[in-house]
């Protein structure tokens, strides 16, 4: 489907890389029938750059987007929590969906999605039993299992896990140089106990010249909606680490492997491509945590965001 030309901007601003992406994929992409059934148009491996120094972010202007939910989202994982209570009781619903598919499946009973997340709040048994995801991001982060031998060829789980984003920060500190800061997401074995797998799956890190950038690899990436947050969450994660490592924020490379768009939001892409990026908005640390674990949303301040307008689109589960 042919689209008008991008509007003029008086200079290239950096978000129009990621509107040159929208484009490409809707007016070139393969076009499928996905997991979910909606279809898709995509392309198979993309690369995006953001540079991050003097407190930039990938802030997307072209629509409005809540970075607060996003870190509060980021924040959760980094507790290891794999239920949605804690996010539910902030007002968070980005992983409500699952568990709710998943309950009115099993249940038969018709619970608005409102009710349903009341309900997770208030009852601590019913989120106990339908509220949890599986392990996913955040106990692979900071739990990763581990087994030990329990005689007779037989093998038991370890009560705590691998931390890997602990063991990160330490590598970070120790071994500047070092090609092995990674984050991985992706446990082959416990894929099938998951609500959703890891989209974004792979998270490496290099400092140079005191400078500490990030690579986000995304198996999967839904330009329209998910990549907003994805962006904001991996920017988030460097600025954090360097902080921690006493080093100075560098640039994320983001990097997709299936990038695609939903052909429900067809709305989405034209409203979206019609729009000039516009500000320069800037991310502030306003507190110095004792570790990466202890931050607060209250501890990050967005300026110069002027985002337009937000542009509600489905979300495919």
């Amino acid at each position: 489907m042919a689209l008008a030309p991008a509007p003029p901007a008086p200079s290239r601003h950096w978000e129009c890389a990621y509107l040159d992406l929208m484009r490409r994929i809707w007016e070139e992409g393969d076009e499928r029938i996905d997991r979910t059934g909606v279809g898709t148009r995509s392309i198979f491996g993309a690369e995006l750059r953001f540079d991050l120094s003097d407190g930039r972010m990938p802030l997307l202007t072209t629509k409005r987007v809540y970075w607060k939910t996003a870190t509060r989202e980021f924040l959760w994982f980094l507790t290891g929590s794999t239920n949605i209570r804690a996010l539910c009781a902030q007002g968070v619903e980005i992983w409500t969906d699952w568990p709710l598919a998943r309950y009115r499946r099993e249940s038969g009973e018709a619970i608005s999605r409102a009710d349903f997340s009341a309900r997770i709040v208030a009852d601590a048994d019913f989120a106990a039993r339908w509220g949890d995801l599986g392990p996913v991001y955040g106990r692979q982060w900071v739990d990763w299992p581990v087994y030990e031998p329990a005689g007779e060829g037989l093998y038991r789980r370890r009560a705590q896990g691998v931390n890997q984003v602990a063991g990160l920060v330490a590598s970070l500190r120790a071994d500047p140089g070092g090609r092995r800061h990674i984050v991985e997401g992706w446990n082959v074995a416990e894929l099938p106990l998951m609500a959703l797998p890891p989209c974004h799956k792979t998270y490496q890190f290099h400092i140079a010249d005191g400078r500490l950038s990030g690579l986000l690899y995304q198996r999967s990436c839904d330009l329209g909606l998910g990549f907003a947050f994805n962006a904001w969450s991996a920017a988030l994660f460097i600025r954090m680490l360097a902080q921690q490592t006493g080093t100075e924020p560098g640039e994320l490379v983001w990097m997709g492997g299936d990038v695609h768009l939903y052909l429900n939001h067809a709305a989405l892409v034209e409203e979206q491509l019609a729009r000039v990026p516009q500000g320069e908005p800037r991310l502030a640390l306003t507190r110095h945590p004792r570790s990466i674990f202890d931050y607060a949303i209250e501890d990050f301040a967005v300026s110069d965001y002027h985002p337009q307008p937000a542009i509600a689109a489905p979300v495919a589960v």
